[in-house]
């Protein structure tokens, strides 16, 4: 164990967030997710929820702050609504990030090609509709933490 890392981040979730670079995405992505057909590198997350993983991600994690869009949600279609889901994250987001972080939209399929091409997917337990989300890396400035 090492202080500071909330105790559901892994040692190989730990090794895939410290190897990813400045513009590198990682995707966290729910329980029906297709993340070994999709992913480059796969990460299993059995037992833990989107939020709660997000949480402890974002605690170690920084964003892209060279975007206005560092963040990539599935974008449901409109006979589904908009997922409640990302009312948490925007909350989760805003306790970790003092930027204004607007959200790109994609459909499902944009969104499996865009997590193609993501350092890493995270899978989850997480079984609410349209929870996949994308962070891009950012960097930490000398002298600022984050």
């Amino acid at each position: 164990m090492l202080k500071g890392i909330h105790e559901i981040i892994t040692p190989e979730l730990l090794d895939v967030l410290m190897r990813a670079g400045h513009g590198d995405e990682i995707v966290i992505a729910d329980a029906n997710f297709p993340a070994d057909s999709v992913g480059k590198q796969v990460v299993r997350q059995n037992g833990v929820k989107i939020p709660q993983l997000l949480d402890a991600v974002c605690a170690l994690f920084p964003l892209d702050a060279s975007l206005s869009k560092p963040v990539v949600l599935m974008q449901p279609p409109p006979d589904i609504g908009t997922p409640e889901i990302w009312d948490l994250y925007t909350r989760l987001l805003s306790k970790h990030y003092t930027m204004d972080i607007e959200y790109e939209k994609l459909a499902r399929f944009d969104f499996y090609d865009r997590a193609s091409k993501a350092f890493a997917v995270v899978t989850t337990s997480e079984l609410t509709r349209f929870a996949n989300i994308i962070l891009r890396k950012g960097v930490i400035v000398a002298g600022m933490g984050s």
